[in-house]
């Protein structure tokens, strides 16, 4: 017997091994002598349960129609910075920043001149809330009625300039108009 002769018998049995070892996995048994039909032993199969880890959940909801820019920092770091672009923004009239951040803070910016132009006790409370400095605000409801008094919003502009040297940033200057 040659080498190929005795390859392919091996291969012939290891083969018929294996279709008579999957039968048996899958429930099903042999030829019954009486009907010539296979007899089928039930044999449930067994399942490994799934563990549900919360953690590693692959699910992941999409952010559509959502106002607010995360900024990529928590909420109190978030507010944090935007208090803080809009103080320095109503002290010095413009700063330079990354562009989301800047249209990020322009909403609030906006609000802090039309509490400046409504002017009343309640709208002074509301902008000593947010903005970190009282005489800046002070400044800001004396200046705001005669300076924004004919616009209707629209209270600052955002000038995409030259991307930032270190990471590539898009930069922009935010101003008052």
């Amino acid at each position: 017997m040659d080498i190929c002769n005795l390859y392919f018998i091996l291969m012939a049995n290891f083969s018929s091994l294996n279709i008579i070892s999957s039968k048996k996995l899958l429930g099903m048994g042999s030829v019954s002598s009486f009907t010539g039909t296979h007899i089928s032993t039930v044999m449930e199969p067994t399942i490994a349960p799934r563990t549900h880890n919360s953690k590693s959940s692959s699910l992941e909801m999409m952010r559509h129609r959502k106002k607010v820019p995360k900024l990529g920092k928590p909420a109190d770091q978030r507010k944090a910075l935007l208090r803080a672009l809009t103080t320095e923004i109503i002290r010095h009239g413009r700063i330079k920043t990354t562009a989301v951040r800047a249209k990020a803070v322009r909403k609030h910016v906006d609000h802090m001149i039309e509490l400046g132009k409504r002017g009343d006790l309640h709208a002074r409370r509301q902008a000593l809330a947010w903005v970190y400095d009282k005489d800046l605000v002070h400044s800001l409801f004396e200046a705001a009625p005669e300076r924004y008094g004919d616009r209707n919003g629209g209270y600052t502009r955002v000038l995409r300039t030259m991307p930032r040297q270190g990471d590539n940033a898009k930069m922009a200057v935010i101003e008052l108009v």
